[in-house]
């Protein structure tokens, strides 16, 4: 095969067999209608939802003749249940749309847009209907939107971007073909379509293209034909920047065959294209009929893997019946979890009716199916392009009205209505649940009612998208875990739960952190030599397949870590002591060298990449990066090497572990050495710890969230006295403010108020609840997030809930069996914890071998010598509170 090993081919398709109650039931043979995911409900699984198009054909004597026309046109909505394999016709109260075809359709939530098309009187109007599919009674409305517009189309494209807007690219207006691109911003009244003005390489005008919508914002345009008739072979990716501009960028790659009349849809990273015809309505044949654009990678793929040339043949050697199966055009696709689901379309001059399958590859999926979680398709760890003007993305605020779409006539869509309409979205979605949380605080609907998504969608992790310093911080009463059994085969099942259910929450065990800070200052992105920070990424970051290498090699020399640490120091030093972010903000707690956790947390939550959801969430990281477990180096080397790449989304601050004579004792010291060599692992420990003195040191999140590593101590009382630590600072050389800083804990519960002695060491204090609040009245803070200790849970709550402790790293020390989590920030200020359960050790793992047991083994020894700080609420072992057990 021509690719990559970690580039997989496009999948096969297969015929799928299905049910139906009565003839009525089935869609039966049709082409140009669209086909639709959407959102599990508490009564119904995924769904798919098939409207409109044509059921017969008029004219024509084969595929090629240009002559054939389409009739039969229908209004006719079918859905097929994913679980059951179940048709169904269903018939929405309320006004439906026209008859129509080659209209486009998007889902939000369980709600599905349908706008445009052309029937039997000519064009459809261009008003907006949704069809409410939310509960058993299922109804349409039809939304007005003032002013001007894109105006009637068909052949056209709409999706819905960031889960916010509306965005229609292209089509036929009956006069010519077009290359425009209109926005409608669903958070803001009154609707209007925005006619954009992107920045970049503009596509050029286009209809019966594709186009689907990745969950971080990108719109991905597709081929299709220009007014000369001509088919197109080129794809381009929409983006809005956080400023608001929004901009078109040429993916790379060479595509198997341009192509019009085809069908696309991303799933995770990659978008799938399937079928099409070129000039003239000749079929795509051969391998060409099915197509992977991987945007993580930037290639395109067949079935054989890379390709390099346009494959399109008139003939095939040897015959493939899947491939003929694919020799169809005006068909539609829609993905559910890792399945891609194809209907109908139409071949030669016969109308198809059948009903195909295929799975993406696995190892490429990044998603978990709504077979097993009740989410739609687009809670996808996006994809990437290989082009650094798509590293930000951002929406604008949105109204205080909130998202509720109008609707005329007796048709109006009534408060419940609108209120599915957000917890729908906010299960689609990270950036749904953004405009969502933003409209229920404006209206002052309390946040419990509020849904936080069953899955890995980072729903929460945008809880709103208005940036609004009136609002008020306050937890989700819901966190989001992934199941204890996800391991092998069932990895990636995710639950919600009352935080009532955390049974564990009051029993802390060690250190944990939270948030991180979002610089304001523009930094220019620090070149590490042949751009060493890329080789890093794509070393590390590979979320769903990372494994540790076998002989514990680090593949960095000491040389490379010199000019690493050097490119970010120049950033930490542009940075301010107190980062001052935006949300929304993920934040990771302690990760101790456990790089799996880390991968995991990635893999089930979103990952920092374009690729992953970089472009419209920002991450902290609270310290603690290396020491006890198995891969500080690549912890901490990755983590930096994410800083150059994205200055102004990636944040570290600085824990108590990032300093020389405390990693010198518990375990990044003796990793260097025995992984780099005796001198290239000393030059690098000794470089690193340099590094760290330049760490900022605390973050504040829309100026009513701090982020510390450790907490107020006794000598904290402004957010200033932080501000005035100057760095490059070391431990001996700071006061006692850094001290209390990095090292200081809340007392063991809200009962115990004041200063009580902190049984890590003499000098060390922990501080009640009282403290806390006068803290955060004083600076006029809401929430305090700090990491430092081991929690059950992975995150616990004090002082009523004016603090959080946070810990990421799973079974700490290969003893607690405590589970690791992060904290979602939403810019609505709702913030959602995500967990994940410890897996079992690795000699019951399936992948055990002599490696696994001694990389996992390999710092237990020192751990057995060194425990960490014993789990309060416990007996305490009898050791002498002077001895390192208590660091």
């Amino acid at each position: 095969m021509g690719s990559k090993s970690w580039l997989h081919p496009a999948p096969t398709y297969r015929t799928l067999e299905t049910y139906w109650d009565s003839d009525e039931d089935a869609p039966g043979p049709r082409c140009s209608h669209t086909l639709t995911a959407v959102a599990a409900t508490t009564a119904h699984g995924p769904r798919l939802i098939l409207f409109g198009g044509a059921t017969a054909i008029e004219g024509g004597a084969s595929f090629s003749a240009p002559g054939i026309r389409l009739a039969g046109v229908t209004n006719s909505v079918h859905s097929y249940d994913v679980l059951t394999r179940k048709w169904t016709r269903i018939r929405p109260a309320g006004e439906p749309p026209s008859p129509r075809a080659a209209h486009a359709a998007a889902a939000v939530g369980t709600m599905v847009v349908f706008q445009g098309g052309i029937g039997p009187a000519g064009h459809s109007t261009d008003d907006l209907y949704v069809l409410d599919l939310t509960n058993d009674k299922f109804k349409w409305h039809r939304v007005v939107v003032q002013g001007q517009g894109p105006g009637p189309l068909y052949g056209h494209v709409i999706d819905l971007v960031a889960q916010r807007y509306l965005v229609t690219v292209s089509g036929n207006d009956g006069k010519r073909v077009l290359s425009d691109a209109w926005a409608l911003d669903t958070g803001q009244k009154p609707y209007v379509w925005q006619r954009l003005n992107p920045e970049g390489d503009r596509p050029s005008a286009r209809m019966y293209a594709t186009a689907s919508a990745r969950s971080d914002g990108m719109f991905l345009l597709c081929g299709g034909r220009d007014s000369s008739g001509a088919p197109l072979a080129d794809a381009y990716g929409l983006l809005m920047h956080r400023n608001g501009q929004w901009e078109w960028t040429l993916a790379p790659g060479v595509s198997p065959s341009p192509r019009y009349q085809h069908a696309a849809v991303f799933v995770g990273a990659r978008l799938h294209v399937t079928g099409g015809v070129l000039r003239g309505g000749r079929a795509i044949e051969g391998e060409a009929a099915v197509a992977v654009l991987d945007t993580a990678a930037g290639v395109w793929l067949d079935r054989t893997g890379l390709v390099t040339s346009s494959r399109n043949t008139k003939g095939q050697a040897e015959y493939d019946p899947s491939l003929e199966l694919m020799r169809r055009c005006r068909h539609a696709s829609a993905s559910v979890g890792v399945r891609l689901y194809i209907y109908g379309g139409l071949r030669g001059d016969m109308l198809l009716d059948d009903f195909l399958v295929a799975e993406n590859s696995p190892l490429q999926s990044d998603i978990n199916s709504p077979i097993l979680t009740p989410e739609r398709t687009s809670n996808l760890s996006s994809p990437r392009f290989n082009q650094p003007n798509l590293s930000s993305f951002g929406t604008a605020p949105t109204s205080d009205d909130g998202p509720e779409f109008p609707s005329s006539g007796s048709f109006s869509m009534d408060k419940n209505s609108m209120e599915k309409l957000r917890e729908a979205s906010a299960a689609e979605a990270e950036a749904a649940n953004a405009v969502w949380q933003a409209a229920q605080a404006a209206s002052a609907v309390p946040a419990e009612e509020t849904s936080v998504s069953d899955d890995n969608s980072p729903a929460a992790e945008t809880a709103s998208d208005a940036s609004d310093n009136e609002a008020d911080v306050h937890l989700h009463p819901r966190a989001v875990v992934v199941a204890k059994e996800a391991v092998g085969n069932l990895g990636g099942m995710v639950r919600q739960l009352s935080l009532d259910q955390f049974e564990n929450e009051s029993r802390r065990m060690m250190p944990s952190n939270n948030d991180l800070s979002y610089p304001t200052k523009k930094f220019a992105r620090q070149k590490s030599p042949q751009d060493l920070h890329k080789k890093v990424i794509s070393t590390l970051l590979r979320p769903r397949n990372w494994k540790a290498p076998a002989n514990r090699r680090f593949f960095l020399d000491s040389y490379e870590v010199g000019e690493l640490c050097y490119a970010v120091e120049q950033i930490f030093m542009q940075e301010p002591t107190v980062l001052q972010l935006k949300a929304p903000v993920k934040v990771f707690g302690d990760l101790h060298g456990q790089f799996g956790d880390l991968m995991r947390l990635f893999d089930e939550y979103g990952f920092p990449s374009t690729a992953g959801d970089i472009t419209y969430i920002d991450y902290l990281f609270l310290g603690d990066y290396v020491d006890r477990g198995q891969h500080s180096l690549e912890t901490i080397t990755l983590l930096l090497a994410l800083k150059i790449e994205y200055p102004e989304n990636v944040h570290l601050i600085r824990g108590n572990h990032e300093a020389a004579d405390i990693n010198a004792l518990f375990g990044f010291r003796i990793e260097c050495i025995e992984r780099m060599g005796e001198n290239d692992g000393i030059w690098a420990w000794t470089r690193f710890n340099q590094l760290f003195n330049y760490l900022p040191l605390a973050a504040l999140i829309e100026k009513k969230i701090i982020c510390m590593h450790g907490g107020i101590g006794r000598s904290i009382h402004s957010v200033e006295q932080i501000e005035k630590l100057e760095r490059p600072i070391t431990m001996d050389a700071g006061s006692i403010v850094l001290m209390d800083l990095l090292w200081s804990d809340p007392t063991e519960n809200d009962s115990i108020e004041g200063l009580r002695p902190n049984a890590r060491g003499p000098g060390l204090v922990t501080f009640g609840p009282d403290r806390v609040t006068d803290f955060c009245k004083k600076n006029k803070l809401q929430l305090i997030i700090r990491a430092h200790e081991c929690v059950m849970d992975g995150f616990e709550r004090f002082a009523q809930g004016q603090l959080i402790t946070l810990f990421s790293a799973t079974n700490y020390c290969g003893t607690a069996n405590n589970a690791g989590a992060i904290l979602v920030v939403g810019r609505g200020l709702v913030i959602v914890p995500k967990l994940i359960h410890p897996l079992p050790p690795p000699i019951l793992s399936p992948e055990t071998s002599p490696e696994r047991v001694a990389d996992y083994a390999w710092m237990q020894e020192l751990n057995i010598q060194r425990p960490p700080t014993p789990t309060r609420g416990h007996p305490q072992p009898d050791l002498d509170r002077s001895s390192l057990a208590y660091i």
